[in-house]
């Protein structure tokens, strides 16, 4: 069984990356970090950015980047950047209205990635979507989650975000259930911690079952990279993020 790597999500320490992106990452290395996942790129191109990853020893997990990014003319642009950078995984995180305000809409979205997906195909890239609250908000009785997964292909990456998906009503139970209803669809996954009496819970301090979440990456998921994300801050960012991969160490046993 492949060990799964162990990624944060840079977005966790925005400011500090916006004061010292190399220091922030330099820490973020020490900490015991694989690898990291871009939440925009601090001004840097392609080339600078693997300079400073490569010699730190740190991966790419994935980028978050905007649907547009992914269109027309843009696409190439995208798909060069991520080459140099070593980057596979391309990331929506949201979308607009418009693209998720119905059934029609979501199911017309999935043509869409699907038709991304296969562009990138020939990169060995891969188009996911990543969940905030709403996609658990049900439309005429449906959730949008299974509507737009039900109709993309299995290349289309469910990036699922434990602690939003709860936050939009999903239980834990129905987290795992998330994860068994796509079988290899989970290659990149946001921990997140969920707690209705602490909001700046850390990993393993609220609700989300991470034993069986983990086992389920493992046997089920397909899943390559743990991506930890925090939000909420009750420590400095930085000391949230080594507190996270520390307490998801002790839960994996490592």
């Amino acid at each position: 069984m492949v060990k799964i790597k162990i990624a944060l999500q840079l977005w966790s320490v925005r400011e500090e990356c916006a004061r010292n992106l190399e220091g922030t990452l330099k820490a973020i290395a020490d900490m015991g970090y694989e690898g990291v996942e871009f939440a925009g790129y601090y001004g840097r191109k392609a080339d600078a950015l693997r300079k400073i990853l490569d010699d730190l020893g740190l991966k790419v997990a994935g980028t978050h980047i905007p649907i547009d990014a992914l269109l027309g003319e843009r696409l190439e642009e995208t798909i060069e950047f991520n080459r140099v950078l070593g980057n596979k995984y391309l990331i929506v995180p949201s979308l607009p209205e418009s693209m998720r305000n119905s059934k029609s809409a979501w199911l017309n979205t999935a043509k869409l990635m699907n038709e991304i997906s296969d562009k990138l195909k020939p990169e060995g890239m891969f188009v996911g979507y990543h969940n905030h609250a709403i996609e658990f908000q049900p439309i005429n009785g449906e959730i949008p989650w299974y509507i737009f997964f039900d109709a993309t292909k299995p290349d289309v990456v469910m990036q699922l975000d434990t602690g939003n998906a709860m936050h939009g009503g999903v239980s834990p139970e129905g987290i795992l259930e998330i994860i068994k209803r796509y079988p290899g669809r989970a290659k990149t996954i946001h921990l997140k911690e969920y707690s209705r009496e602490n909001e700046k819970a850390l990993i393993g301090e609220g609700e989300v079952t991470w034993k069986e979440l983990i086992n389920l990456c493992k046997i089920i998921g397909g899943t390559e990279w743990y991506i930890i994300e925090q939000e909420t801050y009750a420590y400095p960012p930085l000391e949230c993020a080594k507190r996270c991969i520390n307490n998801l160490r002790a839960i994996i046993g490592e």
